[in-house]
């Protein structure tokens, strides 16, 4: 009897130090409005926020799977009226990478049907999915996302609980038009601890992407999180800190006037699969294609360059292509943003090559701007060509789940052959020959040249980037050094970016250190 009685003792003392994981939804709400200060809530009809920003990007980083790299620093001061869903941003950017490092200046001003950027010489209206993704995510920031799920309640059921780094915490799931957030709660505090989404990385696959907050502080007579930390899949991309928040502070008249020139082009928010996470990223980076076409701008179209009888130059959109015909197949290089462009290079490539599969594709290095568009080859049934040590990070890539936004592989499951190439490779039979070099560079550990000898053409991504004047660098040298350890002069280099160089035209940036 003694020993049953401790048992029960026990459980109760184990129920009562974890409350929130037996609780209904919308019992874990109501106490989550309250701690953010119940009816001061609703009060808060505006904030003017003052705050700093850093940004870094996994996709971008040195060694595959390893650090992300740091993208710069910012300073940002937000306008933002709640009651009528309406933010303006002035971002102050201090930009380390891309080398070179450079200071930009713009607002964006985001209203409920529309968007639009200025700078120092104009304003121009955002495409449809930079204005639906910016609307997302001030949602998801704000202060009223609770009490907007509290007055909805049909739309919230009970998440169970979920990971978030190594805690576990209660959770509830509230269906917000298109989007569905997860928001955990801290079980002492009551308040937030994060909000979620499922999104789809190009490299990742189905991702969670979380705001965490912390650093709760008083802002009139509600609490507002003063650390804005974005995560995908528990890797930070965006830092924001709030230096100083004031609520319900005037909002001059003008601040939210649309011009002109604006309403003329203006998109409304896009829908269906709107690509969050490479419009987010591609901001933090500041190599967004403001573009509702996602991978070539306005009025713009990828097109195939010939550059020799059997090599086509894929152009025009954010990153490039190479394809090479053999005698029986075809070998492309690269695989730029995701499946759309994936999908036009072999649908141009099966046209223009009749009866040629793909059967390798080679991939320069894994930074996701090359590679989102991987299994899409696979799909296809090519063998994919990477540099040392990228194998273990391509064969994750080609395994992880394609629920949220579907591709032909998750609809067609195949595995294929990854092969790494550690110094050199040749690909050759009686029509062509593609020389393969895996180089030192600054840019990247596991980088490769691609040379076709026949034709003289030098494929280079990222360490020269043909789009105007080449400056000498650490990567044009590293470039350089391969041309002169090999004895190749006269090439034609067709870049990852952009489009061509005559190596003989560019003999300074390619010059020994």
């Amino acid at each position: 009897m003694k020993y049953s009685l401790s048992v029960v003792a026990l459980l109760l003392t184990i129920s009562q130090q974890q409350p929130a994981l037996g609780q209904g939804g919308n019992d874990l709400l109501k106490q989550a409005v309250a701690a953010e200060g119940g009816d001061a809530l609703r009060q808060l009809k505006s904030l003017a926020i003052k705050g700093d920003a850093k940004f870094w990007e996994p996709g971008q980083s040195f060694l595959a799977s390893s650090e992300p790299r740091f993208l710069g620093d910012a300073t940002f001061a937000t306008t933002w009226d709640l009651a009528n869903g309406r933010a303006r941003t002035a971002w102050d950017r201090d930009q380390k990478y891309p080398e070179p490092a450079v200071k930009i200046k713009y607002t964006e001003t985001v209203l409920p049907t529309l968007g639009y950027v200025t700078d120092e010489k104009s304003s121009q209206p955002m495409s449809g999915i930079r204005v639906a993704t910016h609307q997302r995510e001030l949602e998801r920031a704000s202060p009223w996302l609770l009490v907007k799920a509290m007055d909805e309640s049909g739309k919230v059921r009970a998440a169970g609980s979920q990971r978030l780094g190594q805690q576990s915490l209660p959770a509830v799931a509230y269906a917000d038009g298109p989007t569905t957030f997860t928001i955990l709660f801290d079980p002492k505090t009551h308040l937030p601890a994060a909000v979620r989404t499922r999104d789809d990385d190009n490299i990742n696959g189905d991702s969670n992407f979380d705001l965490v907050l912390a650093d709760w502080k008083p802002v009139g007579r509600a609490q507002v999180a003063h650390s804005l930390s974005y995560r995908v899949n528990d890797i930070e991309v965006a830092k924001l800190t709030y230096r100083d928040v004031t609520a319900n502070a005037p909002i001059a008249a003008d601040t939210f006037n649309v011009p002109e020139a604006v309403k003329a082009g203006a998109k409304p928010p896009a829908t269906g699969n709107v690509p969050y996470q490479w419009v987010l990223r591609r901001l933090f980076l500041t190599r967004f294609t403001d573009s509702d076409n996602i991978i070539f701008p306005n009025g713009g179209a990828l097109k195939l360059v010939e550059l020799a009888p059997n090599v086509q130059h894929v152009q025009g959109g954010t990153a490039n292509n190479l394809i090479i015909a053999m005698k029986d197949h075809l070998v492309i290089i690269d695989a730029p943003y995701g499946e759309l462009q994936s999908r036009w290079v072999i649908d141009a490539a099966k046209a223009k090559y009749p009866g040629k599969p793909i059967r390798y594709l080679v991939l320069t290095h894994h930074h996701m701007d090359h590679t989102g568009g991987m299994r899409t080859y696979v799909a296809e049934g090519a063998k994919v060509i990477v540099p040392s040590p990228d194998k273990a990070y391509f064969e994750k890539d080609i395994k992880a789940p394609r629920t949220v936004v579907s591709d032909d592989l998750q609809r067609k499951p195949r595995s294929t052959e990854i092969i790494e190439v550690k110094d050199q490779m040749t690909l050759k039979d009686e029509t062509g020959e593609i020389r393969l070099y895996n180089i030192p560079n600054p840019h990247v550990q596991g980088f490769l040249l691609a040379h076709l000898p026949a034709s003289n053409i030098l494929y280079v991504t990222d360490l020269i980037s043909p789009r105007g004047p080449i400056d000498r660098s650490e990567a044009t040298v590293a470039v350089g050094e391969v041309l002169r350890k090999y004895g190749i002069t006269g090439a034609t280099i067709a870049g990852g970016h952009g489009a061509l160089a005559k190596q003989a035209e560019i003999g300074p940036a390619l010059a020994a250190r």
